[in-house]
């Protein structure tokens, strides 16, 4: 498999570093296994020859020559992570080069893989319209409101499609690495994974932490506290709009626009995170934890927490341990 990593100035350090590591890891130990082991030909490219990564390390970039052809573009995150950052950044001359080129290699038929910030990137291009994608978590508001046509999921770790794949966050770019490893070879893959301690997530729900989300947006943020407020009393769509002089189609809406959710599904990941800070933090049983959010017994609880996020309540206690 033909991999072109695109680096870009100022991209973000470990996103490329892990990604090269996984598919180095992966060719190294592809003599282990039996004969015929697909190998990755890796090459890091550039819309210019030398990059300077996040912390001042120069990183040699073979040139965009028309006898490159991937099969795979993996384009990795830049440094930018807040909007007075990000959104200057994808203007910037190098960034539009990459995306006018991103354009091309999918006119060919290549796939193109975008983690973290990278994924934005893809966004900017067109590459994702009407289509579904995943982004770093804390990005999503900016994300919904600069791509709209995306269909966004921040809550899964991967998300593939026609064009390619994309990754959440940071440390997704390992994800994003061991995904295509596993689709050239799965015995491959796993291997690769022990070696360097990782597995791919489904998910990152037990990473997203609601008040960041919030503070995309004024109401959202005082409906965030308002919920903080009433966990143990239970959720009032109306009441939680009386309470912020708003309608509750206007706080739908809103909901919608900001977090892709309704204002219930958020009041539910509130009780989730404080369930799960209770559950690390306190001494108190399942039920006592239950009723501190607001549920009847543990069992509605116990129910939540696997469906939001892929454990029980005996493996979120053991993490700490």
């Amino acid at each position: 498999m033909r991999i072109a990593v695109l680096a870009l100035e100022d991209l973000f350090d470990s996103g490329l570093s892990v990604t090269l590591d996984a598919f180095a890891t992966a060719n190294a130990l592809a003599g282990n296994l039996v004969a015929g082991t697909p190998r990755f030909e890796v090459r890091v490219v550039g819309v210019r020859r030398k990059v300077s990564s996040m912390h001042g390390l120069t990183i040699p970039a073979k040139p965009l020559t028309p006898d490159l052809k991937p099969d795979w573009v993996v384009v990795p995150a830049l440094k930018a992570t807040t909007l007075e950052t990000l959104v200057p950044a994808l203007d910037r001359a190098d960034v539009r080069q990459a995306k006018a080129q991103l354009l091309k290699w999918r006119c060919e038929g290549v796939q193109i893989g975008a983690s973290c910030v990278g994924t934005f990137l893809l966004a900017d291009a067109g590459l994702l319209d009407g289509r579904e994608a995943t982004t770093s978590w804390w990005l999503a508001p900016l994300f919904r409101q600069r791509y709209p046509k995306v269909s966004l999921d921040e809550g899964r770790m991967l998300v593939p499609t026609d064009v390619g794949v994309t990754a959440g966050a940071a440390m997704g770019h390992l994800d994003l690495a061991l995904w295509l490893i596993r689709k050239a070879s799965p015995e491959l893959a796993t291997l690769v994974s022990r070696y360097l301690l990782a597995d791919i997530r489904s998910s990152q729900a037990s990473y997203i932490i609601p008040n960041h989300i919030a503070q995309a947006d004024p109401l959202i943020l005082c409906f965030e506290r308002w919920s903080r407020e009433h966990l143990q009393e239970g959720f009032s769509l109306q009441g939680a709009a009386k309470a912020l002089g708003t309608s509750a189609r206007s706080l739908q809406r809103r909901c919608q626009a900001v977090l892709g959710k309704s204002p219930l599904a958020y009041f539910q990941d509130l009780r989730v995170e404080r369930a799960q800070s209770l559950l690390h933090g306190s001494g108190l049983d399942v039920d006592a934890i239950a009723a501190e959010v607001g549920y009847l017994d543990g069992a509605t609880l116990r129910t939540l927490l696997r469906e939001r996020l892929g454990r029980g309540v005996r493996d979120l206690r053991a993490e700490l341990r």
